[in-house]
């Protein structure tokens, strides 16, 4: 006989986010902590190329103070239809050639991470589908999701950490908690639940979920890539002008975190590897070269937690 578990309705997962604010809002809201040779960070990235987006600064500054850095990456990027009509020159979603995507991206997210000092034993690739992780945190949590983009419904990237596990959110928080314990971090960035991107949501609440388990959610800093329409602006390279407020983190009390000119030259140096992303948006990949980055300690702002409400 076979047992279903019901899936896991989205409200669920905000409740987990809203019952965080209890403690993260008792503490004063802050940007990035010291950082010396002590230091364990890991970057929780939902895509190869937002590490280096949201974080290539403050990677920069814990190698050159002699700490530990570790990064996560959720998917493989075999999601992108714009990817495969621009770099894989298909009209129609290959699984395949997604396939074949994908390990060009982790490619350059090896080279991007070598250039920010990242060695390769600490580079995890879990090789989740693309546009599907909050899917899995929710409809799929127990049964295995089928992406329409690789063909897959478990990891097919013989090279990953998690490879041949099903495509569910209980193997992603599985093998998420494993890194946790592989790393030991005591600073942990990782995308707002308010950013945009369905993908970063979930990377940000399944960081909430785990870290509140474990009584460490005051390690956690939040970074949003996805801020809203024509943000960051302007588009393009912009080496001397701040990073602003992005609208959608209005109320998070983001701080800015200063680069200096040859943390904001490595972090150009690093996008630079994303060949296959610079060709479809280089524009806006090089807009967040910027002179600071911005990162806060609330997933979201005070008093936002929503009314009781019927689920639909």
């Amino acid at each position: 006989m076979t047992i279903r578990v019901p899936p896991r309705p989205l409200f669920a997962l905000l409740a987990v986010l809203y019952a965080s604010l209890a403690g993260a809002s008792a503490a004063p809201t802050t940007g990035i902590p010291a950082i010396g040779s002590q230091t364990s960070l890991l970057v929780v990235s939902p895509h190869p190329d937002d590490e280096t987006l949201c974080c290539a600064g403050v990677i920069r500054r814990v190698v050159a103070a002699g700490g530990r850095v570790s990064v996560v990456w959720l998917t493989s990027g075999d999601g992108s239809e714009l990817d495969s009509l621009f770099v894989e020159r298909a009209l129609r979603v290959h699984p395949l050639k997604m396939r074949d995507l994908a390990h060009k991206r982790m490619r350059e997210a090896r080279a991007a991470s070598l250039i920010l000092g990242v060695p390769p034993r600490r580079q995890f690739f879990l090789g989740y589908p693309d546009g599907g992780l909050l899917t899995l945190l929710t409809d799929h949590f127990t049964v295995p999701y089928y992406s329409k983009f690789n063909g897959a419904v478990s990891v097919p990237y013989g090279d990953t950490f998690a490879a041949g596990h099903p495509y569910t959110g209980e193997s992603l928080e599985r093998d998420f908690a494993r890194v946790l314990d592989r790393v030991h971090p005591t600073l942990v960035l990782a995308p707002s639940p308010l950013d945009a991107h369905p993908d970063h949501r979930a990377a940000g609440i399944l960081t909430l979920q785990l870290l509140s388990r474990r009584h460490e959610l005051a390690a956690v800093r939040f970074w949003i890539v996805h801020g809203g329409a024509d943000w960051p602006t302007p588009r393009g390279l912009r080496m001397r002008l701040p990073l602003a407020e992005p609208p959608r983190g209005r109320g998070l009390g983001l701080a800015a975190f200063a680069l200096s000119p040859l943390e904001e030259a490595d972090k150009l140096e690093a996008i630079r590897q994303y060949h296959t992303q610079l060709s479809v948006m280089s524009s806006l990949l090089l807009s967040y070269v910027r002179t600071n980055e911005l990162y806060g300690s609330l997933p979201v702002p005070p008093g936002a937690a929503p009314r009781t409400a019927t689920p639909h």
